[in-house]
């Protein structure tokens, strides 16, 4: 029987903070896991800042954080190490922080992900999954399919409700995913308007109104009528979202929390048609109004695991990418990315 010990780490674009966990995963007939240790460190204010506008940076200023990032990615590293007393780590899998993601001019760069990272700690680091992809010509993303497709065999739909919505169909002899819309890193720009973290259990949001107007503008958005393989990056909110409704700020933010929520949940519902046994993870699952208006638009039988897959599903996931890379299997399907092959893709930087 093998078996891995694995510290996975996972930074997404809604800024929530670094997912840590510790993972032991064995392989018997099937792969099984065992997340042991689980912990979120919030972001400083800084940091939550520049990680923000990041992609709005030149490459430059993107090395030099990438560094100063690294750095910060040991930090986090040791103290969990030392908080949970760790002994036993056969390697670190880290996704990094997305920098940039913009597939249809072939880059995309995750800061983190740089070899002194293995000195910093002295253990043996797996990263960088997505540069391979893009370079066989795919999308980079999503990679969470080839996870799901090992370890919730039970399940033939996945969606994370993150920065992003992601969804992972799995059928009989295929899989497919692909970005769905922006779910958090819109929550929480409109929830920073009224001086908020996020809107708790999607309350605010609950008590306003839809605005027509608004909500026929965002449904029109090309993106959503492209085929898959597609993915989404803060680049897209950027330049198709935001200059919506920068048109709309006059309205109160419950209104256009409450139009957003609509709007997501008309996007998502559109791409589970026919799906008989969903899980859904990622922040966005605490949202209740939205899985409410989700709910209500589909017939299909929705599951919301218990908290720990719900916050660490996606880091452990990469901690398992990283298993898979250092066995030589192939770890990015080209029916999920778009890329012209299968290929085992991640870098391997010893200390």
């Amino acid at each position: 029987m093998q078996q891995f010990n694995v510290i996975g780490l996972m930074s997404g674009t809604s800024l929530d903070g670094l997912d840590l966990v510790f993972v032991r995963f064995k392989l018997d007939k099937y792969w099984r896991y065992d997340i042991i240790h689980s912990k979120t460190y919030k972001y400083q204010k800084k940091w939550n800042d520049l990680l923000q506008k990041i992609s709005q940076k030149k490459i430059d200023s993107i090395k030099k954080i990438d560094k100063e990032y690294t750095k910060l990615l040991s930090k986090y590293i040791k103290n969990f190490i030392n908080e949970f007393s760790i002994i036993d780590v056969d390697f670190i899998s880290s996704h990094g922080h997305t920098a940039i993601h913009n597939p249809a001019k072939s880059k995309t760069y995750q800061i983190g992900n740089l070899p002194i990272l293995a000195k910093y700690i002295n253990l043996k680091v797996v990263c960088d999954f997505r540069v391979q992809d893009i370079k066989f010509g795919g999308q980079g993303a999503p990679l969470v399919p080839v996870g799901e497709d090992y370890l919730f065999s039970e399940y033939d739909t996945f969606i994370n409700l993150g920065g992003f919505a992601n969804i992972t169909k799995r059928f009989k002899n295929n899989i497919i995913a692909y970005d769905i819309c922006p779910i958090n890193i819109v929550f929480n720009y409109l929830s920073r308007l009224i001086r908020l973290e996020f809107d708790n259990k999607g309350y605010i949001a609950s008590s306003g109104n839809l605005n027509k107007d608004l909500y026929y503008c965002l449904e029109q958005l090309d993106y959503y009528k492209l085929n898959p393989p597609k993915s989404l990056g803060i680049e897209w909110v950027n330049d198709e979202i935001y200059p919506i409704l920068e048109r709309f700020l006059s309205i109160p933010t419950q209104d256009l929390m409450n139009t957003f929520s609509n709007h997501f949940a008309s996007q998502i519902s559109k791409n589970i048609e026919n799906q008989e046994k969903i899980m859904i993870t990622g922040g966005g699952a605490y949202n209740d109004y939205l899985i409410e208006n989700i709910k209500s638009l589909t017939k299909s039988n929705i599951y919301i695991p218990d908290p720990k897959i719900i916050e660490y599903k996606e880091a452990m996931i990469f901690s398992f990418l990283g298993v898979l890379k250092i066995l030589g299997i192939n770890n990015c399907y080209s029916s999920v990315t778009g890329a012209k092959i299968d290929h085992c893709s991640g870098k391997i930087y010893n200390p």
